[in-house]
């Protein structure tokens, strides 16, 4: 195994560790967050909290270097445009997490932590997975390439 791969591995062994920690491989736990009007539970407040505050503190030491210690360069997003598929995208995942209370990290740790709701989930969010690749690699039509209608055909 490359270097690069094991810490890829090693990142999402210590991610999946701290979601299972932390509880939030728990659906129940993430929809009762999300209940503000019913039985809330603010642990995940205090699990994205803590994300933030290190990725604050942490990103300030990682970007002054000049690559990262196990990969040529950084991968950074090339464009802040928000865009119709950003939007429809975050949508989705929205609607998803509210129903499951699950998104992808969690799920993949709940399924390796023998969670029956991860069992039903991930192959959902595969299968959603595999449509928006084969929606996106379909050849788009522009109105030059479609075919004149019926209606246009005939004169009228």
């Amino acid at each position: 195994m490359n270097r690069t791969a094991f810490s890829a591995f090693a990142s999402g062994a210590l991610f999946g560790l701290g979601l299972a920690i932390s509880g939030m491989t728990d659906a129940r736990r993430v929809l009762g967050f999300l209940d503000v009007a019913g039985d809330f539970d603010p642990t995940l407040l205090f699990v994205l909290g803590g994300a933030v505050v290190t990725t604050l503190v942490a990103f300030r030491f990682v970007l002054a270097r000049t690559r990262p210690l196990f990969a040529d360069a950084f991968r950074m997003p090339t464009t802040r445009r928000i865009d119709a598929p950003l939007l429809a995208g975050a949508a989705i995942f929205g609607v998803g997490w509210g129903l499951a209370g699950y998104c992808p990290g969690p799920a993949l740790a709940g399924l390796g932590a023998g969670s029956i709701e991860a069992f039903w989930f991930v192959p959902a969010m595969l299968a959603g997975l595999l449509l928006q690749r084969a929606l996106a690699a379909r050849p788009r039509t522009t109105a030059d390439d479609e075919p004149p209608s019926a209606a246009n055909s005939r004169g009228g």
